[in-house]
């Protein structure tokens, strides 16, 4: 009597225990990267709340600004420089060397950042340091006799012109 091993044919059609295991483990790994995809895309992505930081910001009436003085505007994430002649800049509070927080020196009359030392006058102009140009502005606009500062939308310059000024 001879030994002879019979296999068993499966048709191509029926699923093995093993193959359905796999796919179950698949399908939950899928669900897990995606799920993880999804949380980590809505943390990155910037919020942005009506009126504030990357919105426009109602800033104030132009006559709240006295000539020759510099305003912090805390949603807006700039200054308003408010020029002896009486135009508006609107400048952002980041440095253009690598982006320090730039506070204005009133004592000084200027801007002058903690990180490395650059200097900027009033109009946003390179007096001093490593920044390669001036302070980016935002466009500004008189709407309803308020001032509002379009932060979604910087202005890079090389260096300051009368003509980016906004007179109201």
């Amino acid at each position: 009597m001879k030994n002879e091993l019979t296999s068993v044919h499966v048709p191509a059609a029926d699923t093995s225990r093993r193959r359905f295991i796999g796919a179950i483990w698949g399908a939950g790994l899928l669900a897990l990267v995606g799920q993880f995809g999804t949380t980590l895309f809505s943390y990155l992505k910037p919020r942005l709340t009506p009126g504030g930081f990357g919105d426009k910001v109602t800033v104030g009436k132009p006559q709240e600004f006295k000539k020759g003085t510099v305003s912090y505007v805390l949603d807006g994430h700039c200054y308003i420089s408010r020029l002896p002649d009486g135009g508006f800049l609107a400048l952002w509070q980041r440095c253009t060397h690598l982006g320090c927080t730039v506070p204005w020196r009133k004592d000084q009359h200027q801007f002058n950042c903690p990180c490395h030392s650059s200097l900027f006058n009033p109009q946003g102009e390179v007096i001093g340091g490593p920044a390669p140009r001036p302070l980016d502005l935002f466009p500004i606009e008189l709407v309803a006799g308020q001032l509002v500062v379009d932060t979604g939308k910087p202005i890079v310059r090389e260096k300051f012109e009368p003509s980016q000024a906004f007179y109201a």
